[in-house]
């Protein structure tokens, strides 16, 4: 390993190095950087989709321009230097977004949306990614390795990257140790130019021990965190005594954003298992937001809630309930048999920029649900797509297959169109869909006022990985917050 823990064979200085002879501190502030959500709105469309690929693990990079020749097809791939064991690609971010508008860098001209660090969760390692010489043919230029992540943070198994006003946030989802238990799961952060890691964030975090997903709202000054489970009840697979006993994640936690420390904990109750994304509403002035839950022990159904701040304390009520299908078990994977219905399985959430519009994946059920939210305690279904599904899996309307179920989706930032992808995790895949998962995405068109459609002349496939999650060129409704509301 080279010095400033970089197998890639660059020092932290030498991609400072790299960053300042490349478009960096040329006085143009990066028109990607947008200062409200209706700017970003009315930006020129994606033409590039980055996805992260798993089992062998990758980074395809797909064209999203309709008026190009490569349309809707793979124009590079990213395989990471090989190493002993998975990286498990999940999820990944940009090193800056709109954000940075805001906080300690406003003004900064040398900040560019250019870089893409991809984590690994069984890996604990982060590779940094250049985008800006080619975006169609990112660049490894610096690597984290996992001693550098476990030694400065204290966590391991990285998952969630945002760009904040004051740097990069990373969640995790184990402690410092082989396997990943005997301490809390958290944030820490790093440095937006060197990618060196600083730390944990958490100045005081109450009785956390789990995490996962997080967010926040920047007028308010609150960071708002999920809880999954600890590795050893995800890593080999969902645990079903363990899910049944209900030793999964039910709690949102809220921090303030400038102390650091705990000030308040919602607990949604232990019959709701696995409390996972959160989707804060894109408006700064707005803090309320939306929680995606994957199961109720009690009925196997997933749930929608929406967070808020009444009294001084912050709340959360339920305001979407998607019930299981019951289906005839030999229609079922074995794990399921048991309990004779498919469980939606609310995987992934994502609100449109204008907060209109929340998309709900039903990886289970084989749906993606589009909701109003334009009143965000009485959400009305206002769209629905069908593709894959446990039990009635369909095919795409092009009449090719589609294992699995919509899983990781992402909105464009002008609400019309909707990308989506089909796998969950490695080991989880098997348990539901035993017939495999192939990677795939596809997308779908929405309809101005409500509604979604399939785009038949969209399916890219990967063949020989499975596919999670996609970001945008020049940021998406996953990525970004703003700090301006018009």
């Amino acid at each position: 390993m080279s010095e400033g823990g970089s197998s890639s064979g660059t020092t932290s200085e030498e991609v400072q190095d790299h960053h300042h002879h490349h478009g960096g501190g040329d006085g143009a502030v990066d028109p990607t950087l947008y200062p409200s959500p209706a700017a970003a709105m009315a930006a020129p469309p994606e033409q590039l989709g980055y996805v992260a690929l798993l089992d062998p693990d990758a980074l395809a990079v797909v064209d999203l321009d309709p008026g190009s020749a490569s349309y809707g097809e793979v124009v590079s791939t990213w395989q990471p230097p090989a190493q002993d064991s998975p990286d498990e690609f999940h999820h990944f971010g940009w090193n800056v977004c709109s954000s940075a508008l805001g906080g300690g860098h406003a003004g900064h001209s040398d900040l560019r949306r250019r870089y893409l660090l991809v984590p690994g969760i069984r890996s604990s390692r982060i590779y940094v990614l250049d985008t800006l010489d080619d975006p169609r043919q990112p660049v490894l230029v610096h690597t984290v390795e996992p001693e550098e992540l476990l030694g400065r943070s204290g966590y391991s198994r990285p998952h969630t990257v945002h760009c904040g006003p004051e740097g990069l946030f990373v969640s995790t989802l184990g402690a410092a140790s082989q396997d990943g238990t005997g301490g809390p799961a958290g944030i820490f952060t790093m440095d937006h130019s060197s990618f060196a890691v600083q730390g944990p964030w958490e100045a005081d975090r109450g009785d956390q021990m789990y995490a996962y997903d997080f967010w926040w709202h920047m007028d308010a000054g609150v960071l708002m965190a999920s809880e999954w489970a600890p590795p050893p009840l995800y890593e080999n697979g969902v645990v079903p005594e363990a899910l049944l006993g209900r030793q999964y994640g039910h709690r949102l936690h809220f921090f303030d954003l400038a102390s650091r420390k705990r000030i308040d904990v919602v607990d949604i109750g232990d019959q709701h298992q696995m409390a996972l994304e959160v989707r804060p509403a894109h408006d700064p002035a707005k803090s309320y937001g939306f929680l995606g839950v994957v199961v109720d022990v009690t009925n196997l159904a997933s749930s929608i809630w929406t967070w808020f701040e009444e009294a001084g304390r912050w709340q959360a009520r339920k305001v979407i309930e998607i019930p299981a299908v019951p289906t005839e078990a030999s229609e079922l994977p074995p794990l399921l048999q048991g309990f004779g219905a498919v469980p939606p399985l609310v995987t992934d959430i994502d609100l449109s920029l204008d907060d209109r519009y929340l998309y709900v994946s039903c990886w289970g059920l084989g749906e993606l649900r589009q909701y109003d939210v334009s009143d965000p305690f009485s959400p009305v279904l206002a769209g629905q797509v069908e593709l894959g599904g446990i039990a009635r899996n369909r095919a795409h309307p092009s009449g090719r297959p589609f294992g699995g179920g919509p899983q990781m989706v992402e909105v464009s930032r002008d609400g019309s169109r909707l990308y989506f992808t089909n796998s969950l995790y490695s080991t989880w895949d098997p348990q539901f869909y035993p017939e495999g998962v192939p990677g795939v995405m596809v997308k779908a068109d929405a309809t101005p006022g409500g509604g979604l459609a399939l785009d038949p002349d969209f399916y890219v496939e990967f063949p020989g990985h499975r596919a999670h999650q996609v970001r945008l060129q020049g940021g998406d409704c996953s990525t970004d917050s703003f700090c301006a509301s018009r």
